[in-house]
């Protein structure tokens, strides 16, 4: 009602004239519009303006959002409503901090041509504190931040210092935020330790990105309260599964087992079965336990250490599918045709035993060797592997015709020391067991998701949306270079994409062309709104299989629950579902940011081990090949370390260099040399910043060019003629402990 009495004014109002406006007499009434006026200036959804007068931000072609910040001094501000992100110059960050939530004026375009804006106001500081190493230096203390993304050193009185010493990773609360011509300044709260100590990594990455790593009283003693197993009464209204032979296949330092599977031959394809822990079946709505793991969103896997959603008791005890126990469940049975589509799927509650916990390597094995050792020493199980292969086959045909896109990448594992001390980085290949369960549990995905759509129950649906058509131009132009096309016109499909990849498979550049293909697509991300996963090329898609480790397949449980009869068949859904549409959405905006989250405090700790690793090697020379281009630089995969350095375009000699964001190349431009994506470079290791976490690499000498490489007088007539055309411009997560990289994905 505010809103539409300030929209059909003609200007902003001010509190006294709102009052008169819904003829407001109490004084009560009075307070209560000003502490909701006040509430919706903090939300973004008003403005106040100098005489005090308030209006929508949207007639006042302000933006409300917030900042992300850029190591290298700029930032962006990423909008409520959703849009184009806001460039945000390193003039108008002064004032800001990674996180603050803003309004913004757009102004025009930068020279990349993307929409840039000034600050109107701040509404909210959301930086509270800031984790880094503390510095003394002649008298005066600072906090250098060790997230990138925090650009201002924070300042420390003498009095704020405590018993922290020079050197040492502390914690400091925010106490006066920076302004146009000021730092900010901050307060001693917590001394995690030394600099290099072990684990301090971690420590510091789960403050810096507030990652809940504690487990409050009221959920301990929640927890505490549940038997310590399944209880009889418990499954007395569930399918009894126990005497189906299910196995759990993981990885080998697994702990916690959420998916089961079983497949059985019938007269026209199989019966699929796909068992998942019943998380539901313990959390309940609203309860102290839900509340938390709400909050997490999901479980963050470090190297070595696992920050999980739900407590030990449940994630590793009475939810995991252990073998030998019984385990509640919820069972999605998939009836799947001999062309791997699923004719039909019920959904229903179970009690089931794992027959038996295996790990990849050795499910591969026995498929590969059915009369090898291992499998000798399984005998009674690989007939049922052998069946599950059979229906994995099927589900695997199927998605290449429907075209899903199927990229191809190196994962790597960190191996450490007794110390806790990177040993090597080795990398992880996926195996027929990965892609095995895989395809079992995306198949169970979407029957989950077409399941409640057909109920009409509100949802988080994973969506992966269709690429943008600035950046499709621009990988069209990209493949015309490399002799390719991308065909659909101007809205191509994933098996669009899919084709391009089979074309190039056999090339050498195929690197190249996954990498720029890959770059090109969305991030996918959880919405209340079906819109289909374009990688998978799918038009339901939804996480069911993982609810120990994420919270929208505990929502999806809980829907399933309330549309299914004993049974499992969809004949009636009654009415009070507990969540509704706007529910979904602010879940949705809530997981999608916990996940990107824990994305980046992970990516931030494999880094920092990274530099810590090589540290000690600097002064050496290495092989490496360009792995990524950038306008400042190239960075070097170091061959056999797996770890990737930047040789920065000022290091580059004899020459003036340009980027060519065609061929993803720099180009000198009066020598001739160019360097791109492929290219094998002899480098030495000058410097590693542990605070900043970069590698600092120079180049020694070329090796040998990448396919991507082209004749350099040809490379200079194709530039000239460039410059005179005026048009020419991503289941399942890592349970090892000691792996940086989950060792295989479920989409």
């Amino acid at each position: 009602m505010i809103l539409d009495t300030l929209a059909a004014h003609e200007g902003p109002l001010t509190l006294d004239e709102l009052v008169g406006a819904f003829q407001l007499g109490k004084l009560t009434q009075q307070e209560a519009l000003s502490k909701r006026l006040v509430a919706m200036v903090r939300e973004g959804q008003l403005m106040q303006n100098r005489r005090g007068a308030y209006g929508p931000v949207t007639e006042m072609n302000l933006i409300a959002g917030s900042v992300q910040a850029h190591r290298d001094g700029f930032g962006f501000l990423i909008p409520d409503a959703g849009g184009k992100d806001v460039f945000l110059s390193p003039r108008q960050m002064r004032s800001l901090m990674n996180g603050d939530r803003v309004l913004v004026r757009v102004i025009g375009l930068d020279y990349k041509g993307r929409p840039e804006g000034v600050v109107a106001e701040v509404i909210e500081r959301v930086s509270r504190s800031v984790v880094g190493r503390l510095h003394i230096d002649r008298g005066v203390a600072y906090v250098i931040p060790d997230n990138p993304r925090v650009q201002q050193d924070l300042l420390i009185p003498a009095e704020e210092l405590g018993k922290a010493r020079h050197g040492q990773m502390v914690v400091a609360d925010i106490v006066a935020p920076p302004g146009n011509r000021t730092l900010p300044v901050g307060r001693i709260t917590e001394i995690l330790g030394e600099h290099l100590a072990p684990g301090m990594e971690i420590e510091a990455a789960i403050r810096a990105h507030s990652l809940p790593n504690e487990w409050p009283h009221a959920v301990e003693q929640e927890a505490a309260a549940i038997p310590d197993t399944v209880q009889p009464e418990q499954y007395a209204d569930r399918e009894d599964l126990r005497k189906l032979p299910l196995v759990t296949i993981d990885g080998a330092d697994a702990r916690d087992f959420d998916d089961a599977v079983h497949a059985r031959r019938e007269k026209k394809g199989w019966t699929l079965w796909v068992a998942i822990a019943d998380v539901s079946a313990y959390v309940k709505p609203d309860a102290p336990l839900d509340k938390e793991a709400l909050k997490r969103g999901n479980s963050v896997y470090f190297p070595q250490r696992v920050i999980p959603m739900l407590p030990e008791k449940l994630s590793n005890g009475l939810c995991s599918l252990n073998p030998d126990v019984e385990r509640l469940c919820m069972v999605c049975e998939m009836r799947v045709m001999p062309d791997g589509e699923v004719a039909k799927a019920r959904f229903f509650e179970g009690v089931m035993r794992s027959h038996a916990r295996l790990i990849y390597e050795d499910v591969a094995e026995m498929l590969d060797a059915p009369d090898g050792a291992k499998a000798r020493e399984r005998a009674a199980i690989v007939p049922h592997l052998q069946t599950l292969n059979e229906v994995f086959e099927a589900l695997f045909a199927a998605r290449g015709r429907r075209g899903a896109i199927d990229f191809e990448s190196t994962e790597t594992r960190i191996v450490f020391s007794d110390e806790r001390k990177i040993d090597r980085i080795v990398p992880v290949k996926r195996n027929r067991a990965h892609r095995l369960i895989e395809e079992c549990m995306v198949a169970a995905n979407v029957e989950a998701a077409k399941f409640v759509e057909k109920a009409k129950l509100p949802n988080l649906y994973r969506v992966h949306e269709d690429p943008d058509p600035i950046k499709i131009a621009t990988l069209r132009e990209f493949l015309a270079l490399k002799g390719l096309s991308l065909g659909g016109g101007p809205k191509p499909k994933a098996g669009d994409f899919a084709k391009v990849l089979q074309e190039a498979r056999s090339r050498p550049d195929i690197s190249l062309i996954q990498t720029v293909l890959l770059r090109t697509l969305m991030q996918a991300r959880y919405s209340p709104v079906n819109v289909g996963h374009f990688g998978l090329a799918l038009t339901h898609y939804a996480h069911f299989t993982s609810p120990i480790r994420r919270y929208p397949d505990l929502l999806l449980h809980r829907a399933l629950k309330h549309a299914t009869l004993k049974r499992g068949l969809l004949r009636r859904v009654p009415k009070g579902f507990i969540y509704t549409q706007e529910n979904m959405e602010a879940f949705g905006t809530h997981c999608s940011m916990t996940e990107r989250r824990a994305d980046e405090a992970t990516r931030e700790v494999t880094t920092w081990l990274k530099c810590e690793y090589m540290s000690h090697r600097v002064g050496e020379e290495f092989d490496g090949i360009v792995a990524s281009v950038a306008p400042f630089g190239l960075f070097v995969e170091l061959s056999g370390l797996y770890v990737d350095g930047l040789v920065h375009v000022s290091t580059l000699k004899n020459d003036y260099y340009e980027y060519d964001d065609r061929t993803h190349r720099l180009n000198g431009s009066r020598s001739g040399m160019s360097y791109g994506l492929g290219d094998r470079l002899r480098v030495k290791l000058v410097r590693v910043n542990l605070d900043e976490r970069k590698i600092d690499l120079e180049l020694l000498h070329q090796i040998s060019r990448g396919p991507t490489a082209k004749n350099p007088s040809r490379e200079g007539a194709a530039k000239n003629e460039r410059r005179s055309d005026p048009i020419q411009r991503g289941a399942r997560k890592s349970r090892s402990a000691s792996s940086s990289k989950p060792p295989r994905k479920r989409s």
